[in-house]
């Protein structure tokens, strides 16, 4: 498992690669997507982030083309940053499912506004 967390950047371009290649462009209206409109990568980030997954090994360019004058490249998951990937949702899934025991710890002990009030997977109140 990896040791230290994936910046917040890195994390949204691997999953919006996960399901299929993409384009920078399309990435980043996917990362919108993902976030519920929260998080748009700049252009910058994004390059900055995807060069740095190519030198790591977690992208590769799928396809090159031109269009309009200007080159399109679309990256795809490699093996590796698939597995980087589960094992980054792993880590996620169990620091939430820490905060919950804890907060359901506080509850039941009369703690706190939301008493009473279980957290759905979605991170909504039921």
């Amino acid at each position: 498992m990896t040791e230290r967390q994936l910046p917040e950047p890195t994390r949204l371009v691997l999953t919006a690669l996960a399901d299929e290649p993409r384009h920078g462009y399309a990435i980043v209206q996917e990362v919108l997507a993902i976030t519920g409109g929260r998080t748009r990568l700049l252009t910058g980030t994004l390059y900055t982030a995807l060069d740095r997954l190519l030198q790591q090994g977690l992208v590769e360019v799928r396809h090159e083309e031109v269009v309009s004058g200007r080159l399109r490249r679309t990256f795809a998951l490699t093996g590796r940053g698939r597995d980087t990937l589960a094992e980054e949702t792993l880590r996620l899934r169990a620091g939430a499912a820490e905060a919950e025991r804890r907060l359901a710890v506080g509850r039941g002990r009369g703690r706190g506004r939301g008493r009473g009030t279980a957290l759905r997977p979605d991170g909504a109140t039921a």
